[in-house]
């Protein structure tokens, strides 16, 4: 089961992973409701090396992002329910509007996002030059929290 870490935790276990010599992916996102699209596309990100970091967005920053409505689900839940996901290994929060410091700090080896952000991807730079690389995935069709809660609304 994956663990729930600080960021300073997770800057000191990123270092032990680093001896230990495993591939580290790192992703994040609201996971504001979690569903299929959610789930496939960690699991894809798994694939790519042997642990990996799920970064959420505290509920201040989606609320920034996505506005006085979201998140639909608090932090917490969003926590509990990452930490049960098979894919993920450590979850984590950060609160700024991109995960970018939180990359430069822990610098994984195998960045990952969807493609609906292939335009701007926080902490490319960062994991370049550190010599990782950076992958936007395929989303998974018909999948988006928006979407769901539009179709919810009757919107």
């Amino acid at each position: 089961m994956a663990k729930l870490f600080t960021r300073d935790e997770l800057v000191a276990q990123r270092a032990i992973w680093k001896a230990e010599g495993r591939k580290v992916v790192f992703t994040n996102g609201c996971y504001d409701i979690l569903h299929p699209g959610h789930v496939r596309l960690l699991e894809r990100a798994r694939a790519l090396g042997d642990l990996l970091i799920l970064a959420l967005n505290t509920d201040d920053s989606v609320q920034r992002l996505k506005g006085p409505s979201r998140p639909i689900l608090t932090e917490s839940e969003r926590v509990r329910m990452a930490l049960q996901l098979a894919a993920v290994d450590a979850v984590t929060l950060f609160d700024e509007d991109t995960p970018r410091e939180l990359i430069a700090a822990v610098l994984p080896d195998v960045l990952v996002k969807g493609a609906d952000w292939a335009h701007f991807i926080a902490g490319r730079e960062e994991v370049e030059a550190a010599g990782g690389r950076v992958e936007a995935l395929p989303l998974e069709p018909g999948y988006s929290t928006t979407n769901l809660v539009d179709i919810a609304l009757g919107r």
